[in-house]
């Protein structure tokens, strides 16, 4: 055959160009003495090639290029890395993270709107509502952010009845109060508009399925396959699940704050009320986030002051108990905060909630 190709012992076929670039011959293992070190090599075709002009729009490192670096204090970059340390919080790591936290806050100094700190607090939040089971440790870091934050960080307009913008932890209370009252009213108008949607789309649905049982029903008498429809969830439906687990979520964190404080008993009677504003036909979020609140704060609120008002909230709850038109998860999630008023707030079994590596290891 032509000389691409040489015939070598045992009637294998060698390849001239692969003998070149293995060193010919050379016994397998034996260094090639001729490259010279860090020499490449290059195959055939390559010898003298150059790289084409780049392009006007190609990527270009921003450290070689000279751009500016990204303003740390950007609403964009808090977002990121507030959110990065959020989830990154543990009760382990809550001293570490939580300092970092407080930095972050800090940097509103240089502000004469507190901006920063609001949006750490809605960072906040927005954990808080979505992880009700770690309210208590959102709860928290609120509280060390309000007694740690600078007293250099203010509002300017903001301000005291004498004229003096509120600053340090007086502004991050008030931030924390408006950030409360702001998600409550705002959790109950989706909370609303998603159960309007779903009542609607389900109507919807069922005309549907009237449909679909009638196509069914025809195609059977003919003798042919019904087609198969897949049935998915609504968006309707996902959304009213994500305003209930927020509206749980929220409920949990304002008790939580209200345990530890932050948030006046005049606040947790408005709550209280407004879940009670319906006892018809109340909603099951309604009845479940009522019985949550008072499990949290029912102890702290149930005092010779407020009794009277405590007796009323119970009356509506034993008329919605006895009505007819509850379900039965309704009206036992009632009972047993009514039995727990009746042993005085001492719960049996506490509630379970977050717990350390150690904590863990010492109850198995």
């Amino acid at each position: 055959m032509g000389g691409a190709f040489n015939q070598g012992q045992g009637g294998r076929i060698k390849s001239e160009r692969g003998s070149k670039r293995r060193g010919g011959d050379r016994p397998p293992g034996e260094r090639d003495e001729s490259r010279k070190p860090g020499q490449h090599v290059t195959g055939d075709g390559f010898e003298g090639a150059t790289l084409g002009p780049r392009s006007e729009n190609g990527w270009t490192p921003s450290v070689i290029a000279g751009a500016p670096q990204a303003d740390l204090s950007s609403p964009e970059m808090v977002q990121r890395k507030v959110k990065a340390l959020l989830n990154k919080l543990t009760l382990e790591r809550f001293d570490s993270i939580s300092g970092q936290i407080l930095e972050w806050a800090n940097k509103s100094v240089d502000e004469t709107d507190g901006r920063i700190l609001r949006q750490v607090i809605a960072l906040i939040f927005e954990k808080a509502t979505d992880e009700a089971t770690w309210s208590e440790m959102y709860a928290r870091l609120c509280r060390m952010l309000m007694e740690r934050v600078s007293t250099d960080v203010r509002d300017e307009t903001v301000k005291t009845n004498d004229g003096t913008p509120v600053a340090g932890g007086a502004l991050f209370r008030k931030y924390l109060l408006n950030r409360c009252q702001e998600d409550y009213e705002n959790g109950w108008k989706n909370k609303e508009a998603a159960s309007a949607a779903a009542k609607s789309k389900e109507a919807d649905d069922k005309a549907k399925k009237d449909a679909n049982d009638a196509a069914k029903k025809e195609a059977e008498e003919s003798g042919k396959e019904p087609a198969q429809e897949a049935e998915l969830l609504s968006d309707e439906y996902y959304a009213a699940q994500k305003a209930k687990r927020r509206g749980l979520g929220l409920v949990r964190f304002i008790g939580e704050l209200y345990r530890l404080q932050m948030l006046t008993e005049r606040i947790m009677h408005e709550c209280i009320k407004k879940l009670l504003a319906n006892t018809e036909n109340p909603e099951e979020e309604d009845v479940e986030s009522l019985c949550r609140l008072l499990t949290t704060v029912g102890k702290a609120l149930d005092t010779p002051k407020a009794r009277a008002h405590m007796d009323v909230y119970f009356s509506r709850m034993d008329m919605i108990a006895n009505s007819p038109k509850i379900s039965s998860r309704m009206r036992f999630m009632i009972l047993d905060v009514v039995d727990l008023r009746s042993a005085r707030w001492a719960s049996k079994t506490e509630a379970a909630g977050p717990k350390t590596i150690s904590e863990i290891h010492a109850d198995v």
